[in-house]
């Protein structure tokens, strides 16, 4: 069973976390479950997030043990108005209910809904109290920018409203701290919110650079979903399809065309914050997001307040106990979320890889899944398909030698064909076991698909537009450079790329 179907997290009506008594179940996500609960002495509201860990490989579970110390750093340090607060962490200790035992539960102030669920059920124009809730998510990344973070994963799902009429940024699963001018996450995030920049970053040992200039351009998609009825900026029908459009739109082959029903005023700061260039992007800081949105929704605006010291004590507590504890967690969408990040994703099409080509069911979900990662439209689990059947005929288990630059030998491995070099320059983890390997089927395709997607933007970038499946083949054969230096398909890797063709045809739905 994936990640991506599990069960939710059956917590017993009643049941008691610390001082908190659990209620009923709110949400579920692929990583874990939210319950209403209360203090059992004066009965204060509270939603208890439990991120799960026994589904998890003992690999998974290292690399969650990160993200968890994550969210609960950040959940805790984070002290401002406009982001939910967590009152407490803790590490469940229940032997006698084993798939509740070890799990961490975060408690945190009760919402009544979450942004995309106003969003899902808007009749068209901009939704009510629309200034107000766009003013409280601007004012919430002010404060995270100002002390030097990026959330990196800002989208509807991840703002919470309250009765009261109360606007919190939540979900730190995936901020992250600066250093200097951006910071790493895993390379994971929502489709419809990351930049035009995501898809060309290298994913390295740290992970994927993420700069302040991510949330920007995340908080414009989310202002005109808001002011529209939920309209996307960027049309078409699934993630992809948009992605594939706001790429277009950064390579300057397309316009931004915001809906009609965006007013004047706030068309112009959307604009800005759409910039296709993160350079750009970033002459527009967080504090002054803040201070024209406050603006246009005719709101004052609100100093950043430092965070209290009691505060860090009670984080580097807490974190140090998860820690110890060795508890694993993931990331979980707040109830009704529009997705959640993982290794794995939804088909983009049944069309996309015919159901009668020669390609083993076993690799079929990891191409496909591969190809959804990537924004560039030459980039579809047809090509990826193709060029694993000529590098190795989807061997998972091959193995070659070859005559590199100055007669060399090189050694290439499994059904990727990596070399153990080059691979571990662009590895990414493509099954989620917090390993990478390039005798790894998800692991080797999913760093090819990485791998196409940067030569696809390069080449885009260099003019080089005609036939992309075979300049892709070849630079994966060859290397970039070699392409881009020949301005084409090499002389000695066309009959290479003619077989790629061949086999993009039979493959394509």
């Amino acid at each position: 069973m994936g990640l991506g179907s599990t069960p939710p997290i059956t917590v017993p009506y009643g049941y008691r976390v610390g001082f908190w008594r659990i209620n009923e179940p709110i949400g579920s996500g692929s990583w874990g479950s939210v319950y209403a609960a209360e203090h059992v002495e004066d009965g204060t509201r509270a939603a208890v997030k439990f991120l799960r860990t026994d589904l998890l490989t003992p690999g998974q579970r290292g690399a969650m043990d990160e993200r968890v110390a994550r969210e609960v750093r950040f959940s805790l340090e984070a002290d401002h108005q406009h982001v939910v607060r967590t009152h407490a962490a803790h590490t469940v200790r229940d032997p006698e209910r084993p798939g509740l035992d070890g799990l961490t539960a975060l408690v945190m102030d009760r919402a009544e809904h979450n942004l995309q669920e106003l969003i899902a059920g808007a009749p068209g124009g901009p939704l009510p109290l629309a200034p107000r809730i766009l003013h409280g998510v601007a004012a919430g990344l002010a404060h995270l920018h100002g002390r030097g973070w990026v959330h990196g994963d800002l989208k509807p799902a991840n703002v919470l409203l309250a009765g009261d009429g109360s606007v919190w940024l939540a979900d730190f699963g995936l901020t992250a701290e600066l250093e200097g001018t951006h910071a790493y996450v895993p390379p994971l995030g929502t489709l419809d919110h990351v930049p035009p920049e995501w898809w060309s970053e290298r994913t390295g040992a740290q992970g994927t650079k993420v700069r302040p200039s991510a949330d920007i351009w995340a908080f414009g998609v989310v202002a005109h979903q808001v002011l529209s009825g939920g309209l996307h900026p960027f049309p078409g029908a699934t993630a992809r399809a948009r992605a594939l459009a706001a790429q277009a739109y950064a390579r300057g082959a397309a316009p931004l065309r915001l809906d009609a029903s965006v007013p004047a005023g706030w068309r112009e700061l959307i604009a800005e914050c759409l910039r296709p260039d993160h350079a750009a992007r970033a002459r527009l800081t967080g504090e002054q997001l803040a201070l024209r949105v406050g603006e246009l929704a005719g709101r004052p605006a609100r100093p950043v307040r430092p965070a209290r010291r009691r505060r860090l004590v009670v984080l580097l507590a807490a974190v140090a106990t998860l820690l110890a504890a060795g508890t694993g967690s993931g990331l979980l969408l707040a109830s009704g979320g529009d997705g959640a990040p993982g290794p794995e994703l939804p088909p983009s099409s049944a069309q996309d890889l015919a159901a009668g080509a020669d390609v083993p069911a076993a690799l079929r979900p990891h191409i496909t899944n591969t190809a959804m990662r990537c924004a560039d439209e030459a980039v579809t689990p047809a090509l990826i398909a193709a060029i694993l059947k000529a590098e190795s005929g989807f061997a998972t288990d091959a193995h070659r030698v070859r005559r590199g630059k100055d007669g060399i030998a090189v050694q290439e491995f499994g059904v990727a064909m990596w070399t153990p070099k080059v691979f571990r320059d662009w590895a990414t983890d493509g099954d989620g076991d917090g390993t990478t390997d390039y005798m790894s089927p998800p692991d080797a395709i999913a760093t090819m698909g990485s791998y196409l997607c940067y030569l696809a933007r390069s080449f885009r970038e260099h003019g080089l537009t005609d036939d992309l499946p075979g300049l892709l083949a070849s630079a994966y054969r060859t290397s970039g450079k070699v392409v881009r230096a020949e301005g084409g398909v090499p002389e000695r890797t066309r009959g290479h790329a003619e077989r790629v063709r061949r086999f993009l045809v039979e493959f394509s739905g």
